[in-house]
This record gives C-alpha cells, sequence and structure tokens, in this order.
C-alpha cells in the first residue's frame, strides 16, 4: 500500500512504545491517551526524514500532536527507517510549517499586553503563549532532523543525534497537548488569542547552519525559558492554580534536557571544527542573535544542562540585571 501521510492507525508494536503521558495527581483529569482509532492502518512514511516533512506539513495542532508521538513510538520501537543521505527532492523541509488559520499572528510589538495571572483570563492568556511556543518547538525539532541530516564536516548525522530530537519533539508535542489540555478546562482553547511569530525567525535565520541552529534555539531561547519558568510556576501556585503550575513545572524539567542536547552536540560539532565551543557559540549569538541574552539566570538549571555561566555571562551587560528585575516586577502574579 502507498503511503500517504493521513488518517492512519500505527501498528501494535508502536502503540505499545507510546506510553501516556502523566500529570502529578494535582492536575485531576490530565492523562493523555496513547492515540489508538478505528481508521483503516496505513504503513508509516518510509524514513525517519519523511516523517519529519509530514509534521511540518501538518496544520492541524492536534494531528501534529498526534503524528508526532506516533512517529517517535515507531523510531523508538525501531519501525521507521534511517535510510540517511542527502536531501532528496520530495523531502525538503518547508521554509515554514503549515499553521492553522488560527491564532491570528502578529508582530511581537503588536501583541496586547499579558494580563495578570490572579484572573482566569490572565493565567489562559499566559498558558496561551506557552502553548504557541511548544507547537512551534515541535516543528523546530522535526526540522533539525529534517534539513540537517549531515553535520557541518560532511558526516553523517549519527543515529544518537537523531534519538535526541525525536525526542525532543515528542515531548514538545507532550507539551503543547498537556497546555492544550488545560485551556480546555478553563473555557478555552488553543487560537482563542493572537500569538506572534518570533520564535520561528530564529529558524530562518539559521537555516544554514546546524551550529548557528543549535546555537540559538536550545541554547538561548529553550534556555531563556529555564530561567523564566520557576516564577511562572511560583505565580501559577500564588494564586491557587496546582493543576498549571504542575504542568509548568513538567515543561522545565523536560526542557533542561533539550538544553542539554542543544549544548552537547554543539559541543561535538565545534570540537570537530577544531573551535573551542565556548568562543564559538558567543560568537554565534552575537551575530545571530536580535538583543542582549537577558538576566536573571537560573544557573541551577543550567547546569543540569552542563551550560556553565562563563558560557553566557559574557553577553549579558551588568545593565539588564535591571532589566532583569523590572521583567520579574513585571511576570503575572
Amino acid at each position: 500500500m502507498a503511503w500517504t501521510p493521513l488518517d492512519f492507525t500505527p501498528p501494535v508494536g508502536v502503540q505499545n512504545a507510546m506510553a501516556p503521558y502523566h500529570v502529578p495527581d494535582t492536575a485531576p483529569g490530565a492523562t493523555l491517551e496513547p492515540f489508538q482509532d478505528g481508521s483503516a492502518g496505513q504503513p508509516l512514511p518510509p524514513s525517519l526524514a519523511a516523517a519529519a516533512v509530514t509534521v511540518l506539513t501538518t496544520a492541524a495542532p492536534m494531528e501534529k500532536v498526534r503524528l508526532t508521538r506516533t512517529f517517535a513510538a515507531a523510531w523508538r520501537a525501531g519501525s521507521l527507517p534511517d535510510l540517511s543521505g542527502p536531501i532528496s527532492p520530495d523531502l525538503v523541509p518547508p521554509d515554514r510549517p503549515a499553521r492553522p488559520a488560527r491564532p491570528e499572528l502578529k508582530l511581537p510589538r503588536d501583541m496586547p499586553k499579558r494580563r495578570k495571572a490572579g484572573s482566569v483570563a490572565g493565567r489562559v492568556a499566559l498558558l496561551h503563549a506557552l502553548a504557541h511556543i511548544e507547537l512551534n518547538a515541535i516543528d523546530l525539532a522535526w526540522d533539525i532532523v529534517a534539513r540537517f541530516p549531515t553535520f557541518p564536516d560532511g558526516t553523517p548525522a549519527p543515529r544518537a543525534f537523531k534519538d535526541d530530537w525525536v525526542k525532543v519533539a515528542d515531548e514538545e508535542a507532550k507539551h503543547h497537548a498537556l497546555l492544550a489540555q488545560r485551556l480546555a478546562a478553563l473555557g478555552a482553547a488553543y487560537g482563542d488569542l493572537p500569538a506572534h511569530d518570533g520564535l520561528w525567525q530564529a529558524s530562518e535565520v539559521t537555516a544554514h547552519d546546524l551550529a548557528a541552529r543549535l546555537a540559538l534555539v536550545p541554547m538561548v531561547l529553550e534556555a531563556r525559558g529555564l530561567d523564566v519558568t520557576p516564577m511562572m510556576i511560583a505565580n501559577l501556585k500564588k494564586v491557587g492554580d496546582e493543576d498549571s503550575a504542575a504542568i509548568l513545572q513538567i515543561i522545565h524539567d523536560e526542557e533542561i534536557g533539550h538544553v542539554a542536547a542543544g549544548r552537547h552536540w554543539f559541543g561535538v560539532i565545534a570540537a570537530a571544527a577544531g573551535n573551542d565551543p565556548a568562543a564559538q557559540w558567543r560568537a554565534l549569538v552575537r551575530r545571530y542573535f536580535k538583543g542582549d541574552i537577558k538576566r536573571p539566570f537560573n544557573d541551577a538549571s543550567r547546569a543540569k544542562a552542563n551550560f556553565p555561566p562563563d558560557w553566557y555571562e559574557p553577553l549579558a551587560p551588568v545593565e539588564t540585571v535591571l532589566a532583569g528585575r523590572k521583567a520579574e516586577m513585571e511576570r503575572p502574579d
């Protein structure tokens, strides 16, 4: 049967590899069951790269989640071939991933100011913004898989590299689904509010360079999530929203692994080129990232990702301390 990317049931062995996602007991009803339905079974994509492009060209958010979970489980189960090699014309990842009609995408400067988390509307706005980030993160992980089959020195990307980014994609899908579920519990849905496309811009400016992609996405943007999420969790707990706080704690803890993967593979690539990894990272951030690296830093979580302060401190001017404190004060409480 010819492969088509829509409406298939994963093989039984793949379904068995799709463990359900669990949230602590403080988040009642927040268990996402493995995907199973009664549709006619169809074969998996012919390769991991084809699976990645399928996700990138799927617009519906929960279908993107479903496909990601299915393909990640198939990869773990050994049911999805690697077929490493140059990108074939039919597997070129899109410049921009498919997106649903909603949410409306605006420029960052045109986004409405976020409300305080003490109100339901404020918490919905926060969770909606995070759900949008996680949806982009699914595509960012699959884009790495599809766009970079080889390292900058021409060697094929190893299986362990692909393992890491498939796992990242799967966890980002988990995060989006949990946030969407929590939004539903609050009477809202992803797409109800506008969002901005700033995160994907980091993909566009680094589409030609794997080292630059790793430098910006996991090691700047996701590392920033490690810095700010604990305060969000504290503020949600302060207003009694333990369910949302539990989900954000899961996201924070798993994002440490995403930063660690970026840091590890960036180091591998830098070392292969004979470069000092920290110096090369700072040079790439200065070249491709707009603005300063913002304080305050969550040094403890960054350390768990093997990302020490002597890498990023030189990129954070002292004057950003005051900006960081101002941002702390303006966060939802």
